[in-house]
């Protein structure tokens, strides 16, 4: 097969066809033709010459030098990660003498003028949001039962920590509460309720002395637990607050969402009479569905019978016709 390519002149890169014009760079202009220009010569530099280095000598002459005692003991500093274990350790224990020293100082029976009267009347309410007003939360404790005085505690500045206290009328409401309350939603969060343990419990003592009940600060992130609610607190049980006065029923001040435990028993019994109904209805759906499966299959033998015999009288027919 031919080149079609033969006819063509074969030209070196950079120059232009057989037009005799020279090469193709000749043609640019001259600001572009600067770029193609070479650059000086590197200038010639003389060879370095190789300085003569002094001889070597012994160490004997040295000698007199010399320590004559013992060196002092080196000094050991501190790593970066060493220092800082060593201020943590400090904070750490600086923190827990301010903390005992508080501590020291804690009276719970001490005369306030902003504490409760009552204590076995009080209810703690701890997770609230810091945007919640005390006339909110009086709004929806009052469910449960008159409330006499509602406290939001503040931090100097003004600014809420969190929790509170929700003193009752009476106590068979502060037990409703305590029974119910727990895990209400309040401006978007899910608050905790408790009853009032610095009164009521015998060498008490809260969160920020060492004290405190729960999981929800127990150490980092994955040890705390994450869900609200109150968790399990031992064998202390808000009817043994006070062994006289209530008989802790608290039927006449439960709300109208709170679940009842006669409902409750009866949709027991009424869930295992629905577990029979369900059993039998299952039976009977099975007994009626083998009937039409008896049914069909019958009805499919009776029309393969009628096949059959048409199909015996056709040929009957034909012979009979031939």
């Amino acid at each position: 097969m031919s080149n079609p390519n033969a006819h063509r002149k074969m030209t070196p890169k950079g120059q232009m066809s057989s037009s005799g014009m020279g090469p193709a760079i000749m043609h640019l202009p001259t600001h572009l033709k600067v770029l193609f220009e070479p650059n000086a010569p590197l200038d010639h530099l003389p060879r370095l010459v190789k300085r003569k280095m002094p001889p070597y000598s012994g160490l004997a002459a040295f000698v007199d030098v010399f320590e004559k005692e013992n060196p002092p003991p080196r000094e050991i500093q501190e790593t970066p990660k060493e220092r800082r274990e060593r201020l943590r350790k400090e904070k750490m224990e600086a923190t827990d003498a301010k903390m005992q020293e508080d501590r020291a100082k804690w009276d719970p029976n001490a005369e306030d003028p902003r504490k409760t009267e009552d204590a076995y009347k009080t209810l703690f309410v701890g997770r609230i949001s810091y945007e919640t007003t005390e006339q909110q939360l009086r709004h929806e404790f009052e469910q449960y039962g008159p409330v006499k005085n509602v406290r939001l505690v503040e931090d100097p500045e003004g600014k809420s920590r969190g929790y509170g206290f929700v003193e009752y009328e009476k106590e068979a409401d502060m037990k409703s509460a305590y029974k119910y309350a727990d895990g209400k939603k309040i401006d978007g969060r899910r608050v905790v309720v408790d009853v009032e343990r610095g009164r009521t419990v015998r060498d008490w003592l809260p969160r920020k002395f060492g004290g405190g009940i729960g999981e929800t600060r127990k150490g980092g992130a994955d040890v705390n637990v994450k869900y609200s609610g109150r968790e399990a607190i031992g064998q202390f049980q808000v009817g043994a607050l006070r062994d006289e006065g209530h008989n802790g029923k608290t039927d006449r001040y439960r709300p109208r969402d709170a679940p009842n435990s006669r409902d409750r028993s009866r949709s027991r019994d009424r869930g295992r009479g629905g577990d029979r109904r369900e059993r039998r209805r299952s039976a009977s759906r099975s007994r009626s569905r083998d009937r039409r499966r008896d049914r069909g299959r019958d009805r499919s033998r009776d029309r393969d019978r009628d096949y059959s015999r048409d199909r015996r009288s056709r040929r009957d027919s034909r012979d009979y016709r031939y």
